[in-house]
């Protein structure tokens, strides 16, 4: 039985089409990565970032607020003001090496309570629920080039997210927990789709994705818990990104983050999450290694929670909440907020936002990615001339 690597050879594919195409930027360096982590479920920002010293702090937030810094159980200190949640070891350890900040009180321009339109407006990049159709991360694709067997952009996902459909062409992986087709099977499927240049490519792609991907280890990763499905997640952007001619752009998706119930504080279920989330962050800047250095890691969530413990020791969904910039390019050390103050509350009952996701993005595109700030403006993210680009993030 030949192995796949043979097999594409020996079918006829042609050993150029074995590896992922060689990618040519046309107006960005091939060496700049991005790795977009959409929370699913809404992530508790003042969990993540807790403002200990606010004054209305401890008292609103009642059993799920975090100590301060030097306390048992305590937040990792950030500032004055700020402090991570302790599951957060690594983040804390890129924030004080400056390739990490918080963007806190920040939220998309959706201000009602719908997942389904929280998450559709956070990837369409729109400012109300069904204005765009497709996502702004594909927008964003356009000047890079690209097209079917030469994507620019990647989804660990089962279904590409909205943030990626659209236009321009893009790739998706998932480890599968199928067995291995035989070889006389996929011989077969290449013959059938030789003079097909779609399905042949497809076919093509499938093959070096797996071969790339098990190479972290992925395939069991839905088998060993929540924490060990991020790592292995994240360790398969992470060799999708450095493979020769592989995607510049990943995209991870992570549910579980709607905490209705049982929150915890430094201990419990949301501790859990965030300790799982830490081990991606750490296992993305394993794997990269030197290509760490040009990626800008950004972890976003369509809205926050209420700043009140629910009747079940949980929050309930939102609006203010927090992002998180990691990554060797990132401009790190900072928390980054207009603080509005929990005395100030949105509806009596959410973090107020002061800062729009789309000004972060927008920053990633332009300041990171090199893209043209005009077509970032109204290609990419249309009816936004109130999110202006956040300045220094990047580090330049």
């Amino acid at each position: 039985m030949m192995d796949r690597r043979r097999f594409l050879t020996a079918a006829g594919l042609g050993c150029a089409t074995l590896a992922l195409p060689t990618l040519t930027f046309a107006n960005a360096s091939t060496r700049k990565r991005l790795v977009l982590v959409i929370l699913r479920g809404a992530m508790d920002g003042l969990a993540l970032a807790a403002p200990y010293a606010d004054p209305d702090y401890a008292r609103l937030r009642g059993e799920l607020a975090l100590a301060a810094p030097g306390r048992d159980s305590g937040a990792l200190p950030l500032d004055e003001t700020f402090g991570l949640h302790p599951s957060l070891e690594t983040l804390h350890s890129l924030y004080r090496d400056g390739e990490a900040s918080i963007i806190h009180a920040v939220a998309s321009p959706y201000r009602e309570r719908s997942h389904f339109d929280g998450q559709d407006i956070l990837e369409n990049g729109g400012s109300s629920v069904g204005l765009l159709r497709d996502g702004w991360l594909n927008r964003a694709l356009e000047p890079l080039g690209g097209s079917l067997g030469d994507e620019r952009a990647i989804a660990l996902a089962q279904n590409t997210p909205l943030v990626l459909r659209g236009g321009n062409s893009v790739m998706s992986w998932a480890p599968s927990r199928l067995p291995h087709a035989s070889d006389s099977t996929l011989a077969r499927l290449a013959d059938l789709y030789a003079d097909d240049e779609f399905f042949s490519t497809r076919l093509t792609q499938a093959l070096s994705s797996q071969e790339i991907a098990e190479g972290a280890d992925s395939m069991q990763s839905r088998q060993r818990g929540d924490a060990e499905a991020l790592r292995s997640a994240a360790a398969s952007a992470a060799r999708f990104l450095t493979a020769e001619g592989g995607p510049p752009i990943a995209v991870v998706e992570v549910g579980g983050w709607d905490t209705h119930a049982n929150q915890g504080a430094a201990n419990g279920q949301l501790a859990n999450r965030f300790a799982a989330l830490d081990a991606g962050l750490r296992e993305l800047r394993d794997e990269l290694g030197e290509v760490w250095s040009d990626t800008v890691v950004a972890v976003v969530t369509e809205f926050g929670r209420t700043v009140r413990v629910n009747g079940t020791r949980g929050t309930d969904h939102g609006t203010g909440t927090a992002a998180i910039l990691a990554g060797g390019a990132v401009n790190g050390g900072r928390v980054i907020a207009d603080w509005p103050g929990l005395g100030n509350l949105y509806q009596d009952r959410d973090l107020r936002p002061t800062a729009d996701i789309r000004s972060v993005f927008k920053a990633v595109l332009h300041d990171h990615m090199s893209l043209p700030s005009g077509f970032v403006d109204t290609d990419v993210f249309p009816d936004s001339r109130s999110a202006r680009a956040m300045r220094d993030l990047i580090a330049i």
